[in-house]
């Protein structure tokens, strides 16, 4: 898919949650989040939508992959697999997978972009953590780094790569 793009906040040891939750709280990683994804779609598993503090989040298109067919909530599409969510967002502009592992892992042969944040710090009590990257496979378009502040309590890079 040409305008398949992954966003995640990875720690060094590759984690990016613990306990359906965010490693770190790191405010100005989710502002980039808000600004990269408002307006577009974003596709997700279920775990990750219902890590999600207020549900779907505004002026996106959601959409939820999940193996319940009962599943709904408001705001949100879900589909019964990856494939139908992804055709069903074909035509959609960029779609963003925001996670977790297990989407993550089964998109990342596929996607064109990945916008990285990489976290300074390790966390030992994560259960979540990204793919394995072959980095030779990406080029580097944008890098910023951030020393940690008030609001960030690690410091980290944003870090954008494309195919």
């Amino acid at each position: 898919m040409k305008n398949l793009s992954i966003i995640a906040a990875v720690a060094r040891n590759n984690a990016i949650g613990k306990g359906g939750d965010l490693l770190c709280h790191l405010s100005a990683d989710l502002q980039r989040f808000k600004a990269l994804t408002t307006q577009h779609t974003i596709i997700m598993g279920r775990r990750t939508f219902e890590s999600l503090p207020k549900g779907a989040l505004p002026n996106r298109r959601n959409i939820v992959v999940t193996r319940n067919p009962a599943f709904s909530a408001p705001g949100v599409e879900a589909f019964l697999s990856l494939e139908d969510a992804l055709w069903a967002a074909k035509d959609d502009g960029e779609v963003f997978v925001i996670g977790g592992e297990q989407i993550y892992r089964e998109t990342i042969a596929m996607a064109s972009r990945l916008y990285l944040t990489h976290i300074d710090a390790s966390f030992s009590d994560a259960d979540a953590f990204f793919p394995q990257v072959n980095f030779a496979e990406w080029k580097e378009t944008f890098r910023e780094h951030h020393k940690a502040d008030d609001s960030n309590p690690h410091s980290f890079t944003f870090i954008n790569y494309e195919r």
